[in-house]
């Protein structure tokens, strides 16, 4: 057997997102695996946040409306679309969230649909409140399994800069 000296320590690379520089305007950064929805989900969700929708709830109710089924929450949706962004975008970089401006679900999402995610950086700058900290303007936009846009939300985030010893 042949004998080795000590081996070197690995390198350690530890996943997280992308910091302030990192991110450039105007990229479309695509967000997979995707996520089906499940009607646990659904259930969940709704009841999780008291929110009794016969929409969301009742699948004999949803039956007699014009989707004839039950439609998945809207808030679930958004929050699948925002949250399909983190491992890529801001994992362990973001500060906080900041706010969200217009939303829009142009399509139903129902039981069984599969959401795929995307995020373009409308722009960013530097905090002028806060050094070492950026602002960044989001797009998040979720589709479908057919490729059909089924949400849409613009968002703003504060991010961590790279570390000093970093830039």
């Amino acid at each position: 057997m042949e004998e080795r000296g000590p081996e070197a320590t690995p390198e350690r690379i530890v996943q997280r997102g992308l910091y302030f520089e990192e991110l450039k305007e105007g990229a479309v950064y695509q967000h997979r695996p995707g996520r089906t929805v499940t009607e646990a989900d659904n259930t969940f969700f709704s009841t999780l946040t008291m929110n009794p929708q016969s929409l969301h709830l009742d699948a004999h109710f949803s039956a007699s409306t014009e989707f004839g089924r039950p439609l998945v929450n809207s808030l679930f949706t958004l929050s699948t679309l925002v949250g399909l962004s983190v491992a890529q975008l801001t994992q362990a970089t973001t500060v906080a969230n900041l706010g969200f401006g217009e939303i829009a679900f142009p399509r139903p999402v129902f039981h069984g649909d599969t959401l795929y995610a995307e995020t373009t950086v409308l722009e960013k700058r530097p905090s002028s409140s806060r050094p070492g900290n950026g602002i960044v303007k989001f797009e998040h936009r979720a589709l479908n399994q057919d490729g059909e846009l089924v949400a849409r939300a613009q968002r703003s985030a504060l991010m961590l800069c790279k570390p000093e010893g970093e830039r």
